[in-house]
């Protein structure tokens, strides 16, 4: 899995870049077939910001979490992530098991 974060208004301390990384990891636990993150971590007034989109074989998905505290957001961001990936993957397999799509499905 390749890793890129950017920083807005932010220095990216090693510190931030190490937590990211090993929270990343976590998504990997649930779904091998990650190819792409890239992360936006801003900071505007009180407000730390972090963006992610997630590129998986089919798919592109996107989270964004704000908290006043850049370690919660990036904890909030990693929570939906996780959320997003197991979604795309039970969609995925539901999909393989039936044999058809889920727009077909609905159509017939």
């Amino acid at each position: 899995m390749n890793l890129h974060l950017t920083g807005h208004h932010l220095a990216l301390t090693p510190a931030i870049r190490k937590y990211v990384s090993d929270k990343v990891q976590r998504i990997t636990h649930h779904f091998d077939n990650v190819i792409d993150l890239h992360a936006f971590l801003s900071v505007e007034r009180t407000q730390c910001r972090i963006e992610a989109s997630v590129h998986v074989r089919g798919r592109e998905i996107f989270c964004e979490s704000v908290d006043p505290d850049m370690y919660a957001a990036i904890d909030g961001l990693v929570d939906k992530l996780d959320r997003a990936i197991i979604k795309h993957k039970e969609k995925a397999l539901s999909r393989r098991h039936t044999g058809t799509s889920l727009k077909r499905r609905a159509a017939g």
